[in-house]
């Protein structure tokens, strides 16, 4: 089936399939320090009784 697709554009499908690939991880890397730095201090103890105040 590669065959079919000469190799300049597997080439560049590659390149982009990468570039997708490291921008996705880049996004999610973000997303999660943005969870952990919104939480108080990181503090565990005073998050759970926050937490349990609430409920």
């Amino acid at each position: 089936m590669l065959e079919i697709i000469s190799e300049e554009y597997q080439i560049i499908g590659l390149v982009i399939g990468l570039a997708l690939l490291f921008l996705l991880v880049f996004w999610n890397n973000r997303r999660n320090t943005k969870k952990q730095y919104h939480r108080d201090k990181r503090n565990f103890r005073k998050n759970y009784f926050k937490k349990k105040k609430k409920r």
